[in-house]
Order: C-alpha cells, then sequence, then structure tokens
C-alpha cells in the first residue's frame, strides 16, 4: 500500500484521482463545516431570542436592531452556503464532485481542500469572473 503524503490537514494525494478516501476525506470536511454553520446558527437564534427587547433608551434599541439585522443578513449568507454544501454532498455522491462543471476537468485537490464546495477549476473561476466583469462595465 502506498504511503498517503497530506496537504497540511491529511488529504489523501495519493491514488487515482477522487478515489474513495478523497470522496470520504471531503464528505467528512463538508459534513463538519455544515454542523459547524448549523451550531452557530442555533447559538444566534437563542442569544436573540433571549436579547431583552424592552430596552428604554432609543439609541440602545436602534443599535440592537442594526446588530440583529447584521446577525440575521450573516445566517442568510450562511444558508445559502449549506445548500452549496449539500449540492457538493450530492455530487460526491453521484461521482461529478472534483470535476469543473465548464471544463470537465479534475479540480485541483489543493483547490478543494481550500474551498470544497467549488465547482470550477481555478482558471475556468478566472475566466468567469473576467467575462462578469466585462458585462458589468459595460
Amino acid at each position: 500500500m502506498s504511503e498517503t503524503r497530506p496537504i497540511g490537514t491529511g488529504l489523501p494525494e495519493d491514488g487515482p484521482f477522487m478515489n474513495d478516501r478523497q470522496k470520504e476525506y471531503f464528505r467528512k470536511k463538508l459534513l463538519a463545516w455544515k454542523a459547524d454553520i448549523l451550531r452557530e446558527s442555533r447559538e444566534t437564534l437563542d442569544a436573540l431570542a433571549n436579547e431583552s427587547s424592552n430596552q428604554a433608551d432609543a439609541a440602545d434599541r436602534a443599535s440592537s436592531e442594526t446588530d440583529r439585522a447584521i446577525e440575521l443578513r450573516a445566517r442568510d449568507r450562511q444558508r445559502k452556503l449549506i445548500a452549496k454544501i449539500d449540492a457538493a454532498i450530492e455530487r460526491i455522491d453521484d461521482g461529478s464532485y472534483g470535476y469543473c462543471e465548464e471544463t470537465g476537468e479534475p479540480i485541483s485537490l489543493r483547490r478543494l481542500d481550500a474551498r470544497p464546495i467549488a465547482t470550477m477549476s481555478l482558471e475556468a473561476q478566472e475566466r468567469h469572473e473576467r467575462r462578469e466583469k466585462v458585462y458589468r462595465d459595460e
């Protein structure tokens, strides 16, 4: 059996691309990330529910409402992130995880380790962002 060479966090680089060990590594990473987000969301909701809304001072109430709005926006972004995590897990299940949706080529393991929800190779992502910028600037 060949030896595994980790990328900082233990990603198995040996063997064919997106082998069973790599799929399991990314599945665990994605599930742990999702669990962290859900835990943070519960903590935020608990804190918001326990927060006293009976503040006498108008400035304190306004500050509290602003903080609450910021927290809720952050939670909404995290809700969208959970959908991307779920989609990545589905791609692991259907065998398309780790392959660029634009070119069909493998996405580098280092990119996936840094951004496990990536759907495009770095090169394809850069092209996509350049095209978006051109259309935005017109």
